[in-house]
């Protein structure tokens, strides 16, 4: 399979479709799902293309995974979280449904159920989400 650079994950990258941008650097871009499961949920991408870890470089997964340790510890104090789950789906098959390599990164808390999927926050609740993350991320 070929990477499609006109994917969502690559038009939020080049600004062509708005998002809540919380962090990035050189090698990566992290911003809120919109669907998200639990409040703080963000997703973590390469800003090179890739469709997802069966064809990633090294340098793409170092990258990645250092920025899904600082957005891990970032959304669990945002949102006085006691845990974290982190998401990876690989081909249609495994779940994937934009193909551009994401680590989703969920904020969790005992006894509390990941949302269903598919439902579309209030653009006002993402950015006050937002806010909370980028608030603990200045702190840095």
């Amino acid at each position: 399979m070929s990477y499609d650079n006109d994917n969502i994950f690559a038009k939020i990258m080049r600004g062509e479709v708005p998002c809540e941008k919380l962090y990035e650097d050189d090698n990566t871009f992290v911003f809120m799902d919109i669907m998200p499961r639990a409040d703080g949920h963000c997703l973590v991408i390469p800003k090179t293309p890739c469709r997802n870890i069966l064809d990633a470089s090294p340098a793409q997964m170092n990258a990645c995974m250092a920025t899904v340790q600082k957005m891990a510890r970032a959304v669990m104090k945002a949102f006085d979280a006691e845990g974290v789950t982190l998401q990876q789906f690989s081909e249609a098959a495994g779940g994937q449904e934009v193909f551009h390599l994401h680590f989703h990164v969920l904020p969790r808390r005992e006894g509390v159920k990941l949302r269903p999927p598919g439902s579309m926050e209030d653009f006002g609740v993402l950015k006050a989400n937002a806010d909370k993350i980028r608030a603990v991320l200045a702190e840095v």
